[in-house]
C-alpha cells in the first residue's frame, strides 16, 4: 500500500461527522458518559471495533450527532480530519458538513460554521489553504480570515474547500437558509452546496427551489443519487443536471444512459458502499463498468471514521480488485482535477502538483 500512500491524492466526497478518528471518538464517548449523557459501555464496542455492521454504523452516527453539538468539539474533529487527509498526501480536500442549530448552547448554523472555520486555521502540522487568493483579503472585515492564507510556503500544504449539506429531514425554508449561509461564507473557502441524508426520507421538490437558487447564485452542487432505488426522483436529479453526484448504487440501464450522456463525474466509495450494503460485492461495483467507458468519476472515503478506511485504502482497494497499476490510479487521481469546485488558480497547481508526481514516477 505504501505507493497509493505516496501519490497525491484528490478527496471529493467526505462527511466531515463521519471522518473523526476512532480515540477522539471513544474520548468523548467517555466524557459523555461520565455525565450521565449516554451509556459508554453501550457505544464503546461498536468504536473498538473495525469491521462494523450497517445496524453498528448507524449506531455509530446517532452517537456522532450527539458529539458534534459543540462548538469546541467541531473545532476540534476540523483539525484532526484535516490533519488525517494531509498524512495521506491528500492535496485537495473538499469537506461537507451540514450546519447543525443547538440553541440550548447558542449554537447556530454560522457559529457551527465559524467552528469548522477556525478548525481549519488551528491546522499547524502543515498549511492549509481554504480561501481563493483572488479574494481581496484586506477589504474583508472577518476575523475569522486572515491575510496569510495566500502567503505563498515551502510547506506541505492541503486545499480545502467546503460544502454545505442540506439534509433531506429539511424544510424548504431550512434549506434556503443553508444556501444563504454558504452565500456569506464564500470569502472562507465554501464553494457549494451538497444534498445528503437519509435517502429515503424527504422529496426532491422540498429541495428544489434552495438548489435552484444556489445555481442561480454561482454555488456548485453535488447530490446524493441513486443511494436507494427511486427511479423518478434518480431521473429528476439527473435532469437537474448537477456539477457531480455522489454513489450511483441504484441506478438502470435508463439512468446509466443518462449519466453516460451527461458526463456528470461520480463520486465513488466503494468501502461505504460494500459496507451499507448498497453493493453486495466489490467485483461487480459499477466502478469497473464507468472506468472502462472512461466516464469522469473520483475515488472517494465518504466517511472514513464510520467505515473505517482512508482515502490510501480506497485506492488500494481499486488497485487491487480491478488490476490497475501506479500510473492509472495517478491518472484516474490527476483527471479529478477537472471536477473540483475551487478556482482555475487551484487547478492550475494541482496540475503542477501531479506533472511533479508523474515525472518522478518515470525516473
Amino acid at each position: 500500500m505504501e505507493w497509493t500512500l505516496s501519490i497525491p491524492k484528490i478527496e471529493l466526497h467526505a462527511h466531515l461527522n463521519g471522518s473523526i478518528r476512532d480515540p477522539t471518538l471513544l474520548e468523548l464517548a467517555k466524557g459523555l458518559g461520565d455525565k450521565d449523557i449516554i451509556n459508554f459501555s453501550d457505544v464503546e464496542g461498536v468504536i473498538l471495533k473495525n469491521d462494523r455492521s450497517l445496524q453498528e454504523v448507524f449506531k455509530l452516527f446517532d452517537l456522532i450527532h450527539i458529539l458534534t453539538t459543540d462548538h469546541m468539539t467541531v473545532t476540534r474533529i476540523t483539525k484532526e480530519v484535516i490533519e488525517d487527509f494531509a498524512a495521506e498526501n491528500v492535496v485537495y480536500l473538499e469537506l461537507r458538513t451540514t450546519p447543525k442549530r443547538n440553541d440550548s448552547i447558542g449554537m447556530s448554523k454560522r457559529s457551527y460554521m465559524e467552528a469548522v472555520v477556525k478548525g481549519l486555521k488551528s491546522v499547524t502540522a502543515v498549511d492549509v489553504d481554504f480561501a481563493s487568493c483572488t479574494v481581496d483579503t484586506k477589504s474583508i472585515v472577518n476575523p475569522l480570515l486572515t491575510n496569510d492564507t495566500c502567503n505563498a510556503s515551502t510547506r506541505k500544504k492541503i486545499y480545502v474547500r467546503l460544502l454545505l449539506s442540506i439534509d433531506r429531514r429539511e424544510t424548504t425554508v431550512a434549506a434556503i437558509e443553508t444556501v444563504k449561509l454558504a452565500l456569506e461564507m464564500r470569502d472562507l473557502g465554501v464553494v457549494g452546496i451538497d444534498l445528503s441524508g437519509n435517502p429515503v426520507v424527504g422529496n426532491w421538490i422540498t429541495f428544489l427551489p434552495a438548489l435552484e437558487f444556489a445555481r442561480e447564485q454561482g454555488l456548485h452542487i453535488t447530490l446524493h443519487c441513486g443511494e436507494v432505488p427511486n427511479r423518478k426522483e434518480i431521473q429528476t436529479m439527473l435532469d437537474f443536471l448537477p456539477q457531480r453526484i455522489g454513489h450511483a448504487c441504484c441506478f438502470e440501464e435508463e439512468e446509466w444512459s443518462k449519466l453516460k450522456l451527461y458526463k456528470i463525474p461520480v463520486e465513488i466509495c466503494l468501502t461505504s458502499n460494500i459496507r451499507t450494503e448498497t453493493i453486495s460485492s466489490i467485483d461487480i461495483h459499477h466502478f469497473v463498468d464507468l472506468y472502462k467507458a472512461k466516464h469522469p468519476l473520483v475515488l472517494c472515503t465518504d466517511d472514513s471514521g464510520v467505515f473505517s478506511t482512508s482515502l490510501t485504502n480506497e485506492y488500494h482497494l481499486a488497485s487491487s480488485t480491478f488490476g490497475l497499476g501506479k500510473r492509472e490510479m495517478l491518472q484516474l487521481a490527476r483527471d479529478a482535477i477537472g471536477f473540483i469546485f475551487a478556482d482555475d488558480g487551484v487547478k492550475r497547481d494541482l496540475t503542477d502538483i501531479f506533472d511533479a508526481a508523474t515525472e518522478k514516477l518515470d525516473q
